[in-house]
């Protein structure tokens, strides 16, 4: 099998895998807080990158000189995750998921801001072609009832915080050594709350924040692999799948079917995402090009 069909094979793995996570975080109810359920899934991959990274003999907490970016990751990620399952808890699945796949769109942002990369007239239209989209479905109004579309978008925006300083620490640090600080942070930084506002747990609620934790781990090592067999701008519109796993998800489990206004914010935001991918990947394309004729000369 080619490098690029394993990738694409990964990464809808990995997008199922999220999907999956969502569902069980919504199957443990609104009984349990978002940062408990946070805390348990943390559990979780932390375990399972602790156990990575005592095989391979590598650092758990990164060099010393990585451990402010690791910081930043790691406190965007949680605020992220916790505004998630926020989210999912009071929307219906694939309204939370695509407000949370807004996070690229976040990425192109804080990659300009901290990474100094540079952001196309082009680029910043497709932004704002995105975040139009995603007005349909968070439907803003003065009142209560748009809190949690709100704190869906919020989970982008941290997530593509931490996303870019995931880009950043790549080549600086391995996967799991990221995963493990990110893991390990979460669960220092939210254990105060859970022991404070601790709200008891059935085994089937337990059962699913479990779960969770393990098809989230699922989701991030594949993603992870995805992207060594092929670069990001060959596949990463293939995670957009997971939209369809959690709508056809919500359906069967739940009986939740998008309305006419989220259907439409879903084509605005993912005809935004292709189009941006399309020209990301022509943009690298001319940058190659322009190298190999430098290298001629």
């Amino acid at each position: 099998m080619k490098n690029k069909n394993k990738a694409i094979i990964l990464i809808i793995i990995s997008a199922l895998s999220f999907a999956a996570m969502s569902t069980f975080v919504k199957l443990a109810g609104n009984n349990i807080p978002s940062v408990e359920k946070s805390f348990f899934r943390n559990l979780v991959s932390c375990a399972v990158a602790f156990y990575l990274i005592r095989k391979s003999g590598d650092r758990l907490f990164g060099k010393s000189e990585n451990r402010k970016y690791l910081i930043l990751r790691a406190l965007f990620g949680t605020l992220g995750i916790i505004a998630n399952y926020y989210a999912i808890d009071r929307l219906i699945l694939s309204d939370a998921n695509m407000l949370n796949n807004l996070s690229p769109f976040f990425v192109v942002i804080f990659s300009f801001l901290f990474l100094k990369e540079k952001i196309t007239k082009k680029q910043v239209i497709i932004l704002c072609v995105a975040f139009f989209g995603s007005l349909f479905i968070i439907r803003p109004t003065f009142s209560l009832t748009v809190i949690p579309s709100l704190v869906g978008v919020s989970s982008a925006l941290c997530a593509g915080a931490a996303y870019t300083f995931v880009r950043y620490l790549g080549g600086r640090e391995n996967g799991p050594t990221i995963v493990f600080f990110f893991s390990f942070f979460s669960i220092v930084a939210t254990a105060p709350f859970v022991i404070a506002d601790f709200k008891p747990f059935t085994p089937i609620e337990l059962f699913y924040l479990l779960m969770a934790g393990v098809v989230a781990s699922v989701a991030q090592f594949a993603l992870t692999a995805a992207y060594k067999y092929a670069p990001a701008k060959e596949i990463s519109i293939y995670n957009y799948s997971q939209i369809i796993f959690t709508a056809l998800i919500g359906f069967l489990l739940f009986n939740q079917i998008p309305d006419v206004w989220s259907i439409i914010g879903y084509i605005i935001v993912l005809g935004a995402s292709f189009y941006m991918f399309l020209y990301n990947k022509k943009l690298d394309q001319n940058i190659e090009e322009k190298n190999k004729i430098q290298e001629l000369k």
